[in-house]
């Protein structure tokens, strides 16, 4: 009689690509000649993934993500979002994007900011109000519906800015240094609370920074760009936990994924005048 026990395979995870660059080009023409913002740069963002995006100012970061966009057009090689174009994505409200600064509108309160892209989407008012209502939620700002901009402080403008950005549940979160103006303790508790956000949403999120502990304490993905024409250097996936109290900072790991990054900046020339 054979005794030997059988037992099921373990189901394989399968990784969906939502971002793929190959051999992205893109050059701006300028009265002074051409400028090489980005120059073959390959990349894959999967579902989920937190990726952020970190180099020496000018090395086109925020180009990149306004490739993703389709606020910028690349001049060379291909780029895919939930394997379409990007304008095919755009069009398809793919996903939200998040600005340097708030932007938001001062004539409007919090929550009329927030339910200005569902009002052009069209969508109903009692689906605006439950929208409003849901993702002010989400960004702890509930019950500031009725407070207009400047009745907030820096840091909830940007929380409002990201609400809005969430407001018609978009898989793909783009957010290009949202809180590079803030104080550095307004900036932790910001950064405590995107994590939190991310959990609950599952949301894919490409992250434009300049700070080093910002993007290891964020990312799930960190990818150190040269100076112009960017490049990717380096793309380094973190071992770091999912759920990260502020105080991870302190520990080897933490601290060797940043020396790594240090070194991918240094080995770009991102110091050199």
């Amino acid at each position: 009689m054979n005794n030997a026990v059988f037992r099921p395979k373990e189901a394989t995870q399968v990784t969906e690509t939502v971002i793929e660059a190959k051999g992205l080009d893109l050059t701006y023409q300028t009265n002074d000649g051409p400028v090489h913002a980005l120059k073959g740069v390959d990349l894959t963002i999967n579902k989920g993934d937190f990726v952020s995006f970190i180099g020496p100012s000018g090395c086109g970061k925020t180009t990149f993500l306004r490739t993703i966009a389709d606020l910028e057009q690349p001049t060379g090689g291909k780029i895919t979002v939930n394997g379409v174009s990007p304008e095919e994505a755009r069009k398809a409200r793919a996903y939200g994007y998040v600005f340097q600064a708030a932007g938001l509108f001062p004539w409007r309160t919090i929550g009329g900011n927030i339910r200005m892209p569902l009002e052009i989407m069209g969508y109903s008012r009692a689906d605006q109000d439950e929208r409003v209502k849901r993702v002010l939620e989400l960004v702890h700002l509930d019950g500031f519906e009725k407070k207009f901009p400047w009745q907030l402080s820096g840091g909830m403008q940007q929380r409002a800015s990201i609400a809005r950005a969430l407001s018609f549940d978009a898989d793909i979160l783009l957010m290009d240094e949202p809180f590079g103006a803030l104080d550095e303790i307004v900036r932790d508790h910001l950064n405590e609370q995107l994590l939190e956000l991310w959990a609950r949403t599952n949301k894919t999120i490409g992250f434009v920074t300049h700070s080093i502990p910002e993007a290891v304490y964020l990312s799930t993905k960190i990818v150190v760009m040269s100076p112009r024409p960017g490049r990717i250097t380096d793309v380094i996936d973190s071992p770091l936990p999912k759920e990260r109290p502020l105080n991870i900072r302190d520990t080897p790991e933490f601290l060797e994924i940043a020396h790594r990054v240090r070194e991918g900046l240094r080995e770009g020339h991102a110091y050199d005048d």
